[in-house]
């Protein structure tokens, strides 16, 4: 046991310090970001039953950038961002879920963003995100950030925009949706969808928006969910997909513009290991 103990170790290792090679990862500070805001300034008694302190908890205002390596970004730089759920902060969910070696081994061309959301704390609110207009200044940020550190050139604007996130990130993304004044072309949401069901299905009906919803039945609700949000796109006359994790590949993706996939697997582990945010990145409708 031990023996298997350190090779899974090591070979964890490994693949991060892989992804740490194939990208520059870069950490900044906006004041568009989620947190401080000021419903929070006094802290929060969180969902755990935990009054929790506006320090250490919605205080931060980190942005953390995972760039390629070979980025090639011309007048227009594409954004992953993504939304970290409960009990973590955009280190420890980097790390925990493999997002910057899911995202350089898809081969996407852009950027990955994880904004601070309420960290290490039991809350979905997404603080300065309910404001109109604050995730186009946020990205404004983000390209000047990228500037900065001639990531990007001077002239580069937003391009592709994509929204993701695991669990309680639904409300942050839903805020974005509603409030975000940028356009948002895909959304990828991992066991997330506890509410705000309309939003995701007005924003999904619209145009040609790719939207994933990969659930399981141990989330408590986003399986429930996903079930009423079907039976509003039957309503609607709207196509859509479902699938079960084992048959979900390649085609079954770009086959379906909106799509939910069914993971017998836990609410925490849905992400890696088989790596399908890497998947999903990896294809489009």
């Amino acid at each position: 046991m031990k023996v298997l103990l350190t090779i899974l170790l090591s070979t964890a290792v490994l693949a991060g310090l892989r992804a740490q090679e194939a990208c520059k990862i870069l950490h900044f500070t906006s004041s568009h970001n989620c947190f401080p805001d000021t419903a929070r300034d006094r802290g929060h008694l969180d969902g755990d039953g935990k009054q929790l302190p506006r320090a250490g908890h919605y205080d931060d205002s980190s942005v953390l950038l995972v760039i390629p390596k070979g980025l090639h970004a011309g007048p227009t730089v594409d954004l992953v961002v993504w939304f970290h759920g409960w009990h973590n902060n955009i280190d420890t969910a980097l790390q925990f879920y493999g997002l910057a070696r899911q995202f350089t081994a898809s081969g996407r061309d852009a950027v990955l963003v994880l904004p601070e959301a309420a960290k290490n704390a039991a809350d979905s609110y997404g603080g300065k995100m309910r404001q109109d207009g604050m995730f186009k200044l946020l990205v404004a940020d983000i390209l000047s950030e990228l500037k900065r550190n001639k990531a990007v050139p001077a002239n580069a604007v937003a391009g592709h925009v994509v929204l993701a996130g695991h669990s309680g990130a639904y409300s942050v993304i839903a805020d974005i949706l509603e409030h975000g004044q940028q356009p948002v072309d895909e959304v990828f949401l991992f066991d997330a969808l506890y509410g705000r069901m309309n939003t995701f299905t007005q924003w999904a009906e619209a145009g040609d928006h790719h939207f994933v919803h990969w659930f399981t039945n141990t989330g408590y609700g986003p399986d429930k969910m996903s079930d009423s949000m079907m039976l509003q796109l039957r309503r609607d006359k709207v196509p859509f997909g479902l699938s079960e994790e084992v048959s979900t590949d390649s085609a079954v993706i770009r086959n379906n513009r909106i799509l939910f996939v069914h993971s017998p697997r836990e609410h925490n582990v849905i992400i890696n290991n088989p790596d399908d945010f890497a998947l999903l990145l990896r294809n489009r409708p």
